[in-house]
């Protein structure tokens, strides 16, 4: 056996695809949540309100998440499809067209061009469009887009997330909301970010700064929002 065949290589663009909706899902789940947590808390609301506001923005904010994926990444679904049909149709209409312009796209890479002629008529001789779909379109089996699966993790991510701010609206003493919320949120955004760094091979450092930044001035713009309407009010 040679040692190509012995070396596997597990690619973190593979992960690509639900790591992106589970990062996403989780942080909106927490920051949007302890946000307005904070912000019904700051305009002196009893603990029965801000639980309910806080309940109500956790299966309103998994519901929106999940159709906004699963139609967002639809939309993606619907462009890569009807790309390859094109695709396919050029294939069948013009082959020899589709093969200069496959053969052109590795010249370009560095390839000589008898070479480059060579490799196309060989990759469009066991799968034309795959060829095509990766070389001339950019599309590959681990950036495919898959709605469903985004949605489902995206809405699943974010009631995780959520959930959260929500078990320190129950564990922590009525007149330390604002501070408890603010503090344990920043604390699971910073894991998040950790993790999710972690997962896709990036600095962790810089991506726990960047999403603790982040979920900080969205629940402080919103505390002082809210401290400012339950004033006026």
């Amino acid at each position: 056996m040679t040692r190509l065949r012995l070396h596997r290589e597990n690619h973190l663009v593979d992960r690509i695809g639900w790591l992106r909706a589970a990062v996403l899902g989780a942080n909106d789940g927490i920051v949007s949540t302890a946000s307005l947590i904070v912000g019904v808390a700051a305009a002196a609301a009893t603990r029965g309100d801000v639980m309910l506001a806080g309940v109500a923005g956790l299966v309103a904010g998994a519901m929106s998440m999940a159709a906004g994926e699963y139609v967002s990444v639809s939309s993606q679904s619907d462009t890569e499809d009807a790309d390859l049909s094109r695709e396919r149709g050029e294939l069948r209409d013009n082959a020899e067209a589709e093969r200069d312009e496959l053969a052109a796209i590795y010249v370009k890479r560095g390839v000589e061009p008898a070479v480059a002629q060579i490799v196309a008529a060989q990759l469009m001789a066991r799968d034309a469009l795959g060829a095509h779909a990766r070389d001339e379109l950019g599309l590959s089996e681990s950036t495919t887009a898959r709605p469903v699966q985004a949605a489902l993790t995206s809405a699943a991510t974010f009631s995780v997330g959520a959930a959260m701010p929500l078990l320190m609206v129950v564990a922590a003493p009525a007149n330390a909301l604002v501070a408890s919320v603010s503090a344990a949120s920043l604390a699971f955004l910073a894991l998040l970010g950790a993790i999710g760094a972690w997962a896709g091979g990036a600095r962790v450092l810089r991506a726990t700064v960047r999403v603790t930044f982040w979920g900080a001035l969205a629940m402080a713009i919103t505390a002082g929002i809210g401290k400012l309407f339950g004033t006026v009010i």
